[in-house]
């Protein structure tokens, strides 16, 4: 399906705005044209020809006796012009009045589109997989949602506005002068092939330059980004030269390739002038021939001719740089269908079974995981975590511990083996319904600029009410901090939290996996940052938390798994060691160096 098509899709919605901008631009085409029209009569008594309606022109006589017959006065002309100005000045500005009205049917048609493809593709995106994210640059992401929908709009205020009026002004003045004189509009009138033939080479690239540029600005809005969020690390390591020159370079390439293509669209306007122009002094020649030799049209009638023909060009020149505008849109817009076509998680999603809840197990069988098929992170993990037990994973960094708890809630899929609930391959149940029964809460804690009450119930204020907000924040050490809050539980927390301390955003993160009660926990162990006191009122938390769940504990400080049920060692993505904390220090392998490592202990290799 053509990207045009793809783009009328989104028209289909608010048809009958479109309807309105057309009827309302062929009104004031029409009356456009009728006042024009006026300009024979007016121009005959002007020069004072006694018959100031030209004979034998069909409709167009019919139409001035119609309009004006009645108010030519013979023997005064002064009269009679002063009664068709009047007419003329009425029409103009009942034209105006159409041409108004569509502007508005057409301003609120081409916002309402772009919001529409705006929220389209803001919704799809949420909804991919976290491989896409990760492939892909946060700016990209960013420009596509915001620049690119702007981009796209302009296609669309081409058909929806400045296209239809131009265009029903020129099919109005065309049937015009075929009436006046057929031969000279057939003339005139080839000079739209024409522009078409000699512009269509431009517009090809126009698409193609507009496209790249596009990826260009996409990098500027990833440097921006990424320079944003890290400008404490830019400051600390003294990097502030080394982002202005990857700016500056993706600036530079943006701006070199909007210099290209703006040269190349600005061909399209004088092309089309000079065309024009050509026509028209051809048409003022043979016309002007005629007149003198007594055949087809008199000087009033000619005089008119050239002052339609002459504003017959500009909306005809709009309407050849059209396609070159829309080159930009179109190319933004295939962007935008570029990520819409995109599979989604719900698209990928084979499960049919739902599940309540986790009622025995969860068990890991040959699991293995590679991204992109490269070397695989995860191979031949196998092991049973029962219901209600605390399975700690623990590893050096890149061990891939982080990885092996994406696969319960299928962030990601097993490239081989079986993760089973209560005995059903995950990839059997529904997505919506796997991630229902899980909680995570992480170390790098994620709280939006919302009130307290919203962050912790996020995604589901109207579910809960107030009470059990607090109650939940009570079990996580949460409330007497909120409550102490300028507006307490309505207090915006600032962007990412910003108000609170990295303590206090744990405890809201915590407070928000009690409330929603999930039976599986996937729990980033958030301690290792904090002060003594916020640690000790985290870890209450995470321990009233944790009761009554099955729980995997991502382990850094390995103090605090020693209650674990079960710990798995990692390393290099295979299971090297299994066992309880005491079982497994006596053993002396690869977790009693980590612990011996951590508390300052050199220990022996075996």
């Amino acid at each position: 399906m053509s990207t045009y098509r793809r783009l009328l899709a989104f028209l289909r919605p608010h048809s009958g705005r479109f309807v309105g901008n057309i009827t309302a631009n062929v009104i004031g085409a029409v009356l456009d044209g009728a006042a024009f029209l006026l300009l024979i009569p007016f121009l005959n008594l002007l020069f004072g020809k006694e018959q100031a309606i030209p004979l034998d022109r069909g409709w167009l006589t019919e139409l001035l006796n119609t309009v004006v017959g009645s108010m030519l006065i013979p023997g005064d002309p002064m009269g009679s012009l002063g009664g068709v100005i009047v007419v003329i000045v009425m029409l103009v500005a009942l034209k105006n009045v159409f041409l108004w009205v569509s502007g508005q049917f057409g301003a609120s048609l081409q916002e309402r589109i772009t919001r529409d493809l705006r929220d389209a593709v803001f919704r799809h995106m949420q909804r991919l997989p976290l491989g896409w994210f990760s492939r892909t640059k946060t700016g990209q992401v960013m420009s596509r949602i915001l620049a690119d929908t702007e981009q796209a709009k302009a296609v669309i205020a081409e058909v929806a506005t400045r296209s239809i009026q131009n265009f029903a002004q020129v099919l109005v003045t065309i049937v015009v002068l075929i009436q006046m004189s057929p031969r000279l509009a057939l003339y005139a009138l080839v000079i739209a092939p024409l522009i078409t033939a000699v512009l269509q080479p431009i517009l090809s690239r126009l698409r193609r330059g507009h496209r790249a540029l596009r990826n260009e600005y996409g990098e500027i809005t990833s440097v921006l980004q990424e320079v944003i969020s890290g400008v404490r690390l830019v400051k600390s390591f003294r990097g502030e030269e080394y982002e202005d020159r990857r700016f500056t370079g993706a600036s530079g390439n943006y701006s070199r390739g909007m210099v290209r293509i703006t040269r190349l669209a600005l061909l399209a306007g004088p092309i089309t002038e000079v065309l024009g122009t050509v026509v028209a002094v051809g048409v003022l020649w043979i016309g002007a021939r005629d007149v003198f030799s007594g055949r087809g049209l008199d000087g009033g009638m000619l005089i008119t001719f050239m002052i339609m023909l002459m504003r017959l060009l500009p909306p005809l020149k709009q309407l050849s740089q059209a396609p070159t505008t829309g080159q930009q849109s179109l190319a933004a817009a295939e962007r935008l269908f570029e990520l819409l076509d995109e599979p989604s998680e719900a698209q990928r999603d084979r499960g049919t079974r739902d599940v309540a809840g986790l009622a025995r197990d969860i068990t890991f069988t040959d699991v293995a995981f590679a991204y992109d098929g490269g070397e695989r992170v995860l191979d031949g993990i196998t092991f049973r975590a029962q219901q209600g037990e605390v399975i700690a994973i623990v590893g050096s960094s890149g061990a891939g511990k982080s990885t092996l708890v994406d696969l319960i809630p299928r962030f990601i899929e097993p490239t081989a083996g079986v993760i089973a609930v209560d005995g059903v391959d995950t990839r059997e149940i529904r997505l919506p319904a796997l991630r229902a029964i899980t909680g995570i809460v992480s170390q790098d804690t994620v709280l939006f600029n919302d009130s307290a009450r919203a962050n912790i119930a996020y995604g589901a204020a109207e579910k809960f009410s107030q009470a059990q907000v607090e109650a939940a924040a009570r079990a996580a050490n949460a409330h007497d901090f909120i409550a102490a809050l300028p507006q307490g539980y309505d207090t915006i927390l600032g962007e990412r939290g910003t108000r609170l301390s990295g303590g206090q955003r744990q405890r809201i993160a915590i407070a928000r996996a009690i409330l929603v009660d999930p039976p599986l926990l996937i729990l980033d162990e958030a301690t290792s940052a904090l002060d003594t006191e916020n640690e000790r009122l985290v870890q209450e938390a995470i321990e009233r938390l944790l009761a009554g769940r099955t729980v995997f504990v991502i382990a850094h400080r390995l103090s605090t798994i020693t209650h674990a049920s079960q710990i798995l060692v990692l390393d290099r993505g295979r299971i090297v060691e299994r066992g309880r904390h005491a079982e497994l220090l006596a053993a002396g392998g690869p977790y009693a160096r980590l612990h011996a490592l951590q508390i300052g202990v050199t220990t022996p290799r075996p």
